[in-house]
Protein backbone atom coordinates (compact mmCIF):
# COMPACT_ATOMS: atom_id res chain seq x y z
CA UNK A 1 0.00 0.00 0.00
CA UNK A 2 1.71 3.45 -1.25
CA UNK A 3 1.83 6.19 1.81
CA UNK A 4 2.14 9.82 1.51
CA UNK A 5 2.80 12.82 3.76
CA UNK A 6 -0.43 15.30 3.53
CA UNK A 7 1.73 19.41 3.82
CA UNK A 8 -1.14 21.82 5.54
CA UNK A 9 -0.80 25.00 6.23
CA UNK A 10 -3.17 26.91 8.84
CA UNK A 11 -4.04 29.95 10.30
CA UNK A 12 -3.20 29.15 13.68
CA UNK A 13 -2.51 26.56 15.56
CA UNK A 14 -5.72 26.06 16.97
CA UNK A 15 -6.95 25.10 13.61
CA UNK A 16 -4.19 22.71 12.90
CA UNK A 17 -5.13 20.64 15.85
CA UNK A 18 -8.36 20.57 14.91
CA UNK A 19 -8.02 19.68 11.49
CA UNK A 20 -5.23 16.94 12.47
CA UNK A 21 -8.08 15.61 14.85
CA UNK A 22 -10.86 15.39 12.56
CA UNK A 23 -8.70 13.80 9.77
CA UNK A 24 -7.83 11.12 12.79
CA UNK A 25 -11.07 10.92 13.74
CA UNK A 26 -12.35 10.13 10.84
CA UNK A 27 -9.38 7.65 10.07
CA UNK A 28 -8.84 9.57 6.68
CA UNK A 29 -5.16 9.94 8.34
CA UNK A 30 -3.18 7.81 10.98
CA UNK A 31 -1.83 10.70 12.36
CA UNK A 32 -1.07 14.69 12.26
CA UNK A 33 2.00 16.47 13.23
CA UNK A 34 1.44 20.12 13.96
CA UNK A 35 4.21 22.66 13.27
CA UNK A 36 4.67 25.87 14.81
CA UNK A 37 5.70 28.65 14.03
CA UNK A 38 5.99 28.91 10.30
CA UNK A 39 6.72 32.45 8.02
CA UNK A 40 5.19 31.91 4.69
CA UNK A 41 5.74 34.25 1.30
CA UNK A 42 3.21 33.78 -1.26
CA UNK A 43 1.53 35.95 -3.90
CA UNK A 44 -2.17 36.11 -3.09
CA UNK A 45 -4.58 38.05 -6.15
CA UNK A 46 -1.95 39.89 -7.28
CA UNK A 47 -0.09 41.18 -3.78
CA UNK A 48 2.78 39.56 -1.65
CA UNK A 49 2.19 38.51 1.23
CA UNK A 50 3.63 37.50 4.71
CA UNK A 51 1.93 35.44 7.62
CA UNK A 52 2.75 33.88 10.49
CA UNK A 53 0.74 30.45 9.87
CA UNK A 54 0.85 26.72 11.11
CA UNK A 55 2.41 23.33 9.22
CA UNK A 56 0.03 20.19 9.64
CA UNK A 57 1.61 17.36 8.45
CA UNK A 58 -0.73 14.38 8.13
CA UNK A 59 0.30 10.65 7.64
CA UNK A 60 -2.25 8.60 5.38
CA UNK A 61 -2.60 6.18 2.35
CA UNK A 62 -2.37 7.42 -1.10
CA UNK A 63 -5.86 6.17 -2.13
CA UNK A 64 -7.30 8.46 0.85
CA UNK A 65 -5.86 11.86 -0.22
CA UNK A 66 -8.73 12.87 -2.45
CA UNK A 67 -11.17 12.44 0.21
CA UNK A 68 -8.74 13.74 2.96
CA UNK A 69 -8.37 16.97 0.30
CA UNK A 70 -12.38 17.19 0.27
CA UNK A 71 -12.49 16.92 4.09
CA UNK A 72 -9.62 19.90 4.61
CA UNK A 73 -11.39 21.99 2.33
CA UNK A 74 -15.08 21.52 3.77
CA UNK A 75 -13.73 22.67 7.36
CA UNK A 76 -10.56 24.97 6.56
CA UNK A 77 -11.09 28.61 6.90
CA UNK A 78 -9.04 29.63 3.67
CA UNK A 79 -10.64 30.03 0.15
CA UNK A 80 -7.95 27.96 -1.35
CA UNK A 81 -5.74 26.03 1.18
CA UNK A 82 -2.58 24.51 0.61
CA UNK A 83 -3.08 20.53 0.85
CA UNK A 84 -0.22 18.61 -1.33
CA UNK A 85 0.58 14.90 -1.03
CA UNK A 86 4.07 14.06 -1.18
CA UNK A 87 4.43 9.99 -1.98
CA UNK A 88 6.51 8.41 0.93
CA UNK A 89 9.23 6.73 -1.03
CA UNK A 90 10.39 4.33 1.70
CA UNK A 91 10.93 4.02 5.87
CA UNK A 92 10.52 1.77 8.56
CA UNK A 93 8.02 -0.88 7.15
CA UNK A 94 6.04 -1.24 10.43
CA UNK A 95 5.47 2.49 10.82
CA UNK A 96 4.16 2.29 7.00
CA UNK A 97 2.32 -0.61 7.83
CA UNK A 98 0.76 0.90 10.35
CA UNK A 99 -0.15 4.31 8.24
CA UNK A 100 -2.06 1.68 6.05
CA UNK A 101 -3.88 -0.41 9.34
CA UNK A 102 -4.97 3.20 10.79
CA UNK A 103 -5.89 4.99 7.92
CA UNK A 104 -8.93 3.43 5.97
CA UNK A 105 -12.40 4.81 4.80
Amino acid sequence: MENCLVYITAANANEAVAIGRDLVGRKLAACANVHSPVVSIYRWRGVIQQDNEVVLIAKTRRDLVDDLTVRVTEIHSYDCPCVVAIPIAGGHAPFLEWISAESQS
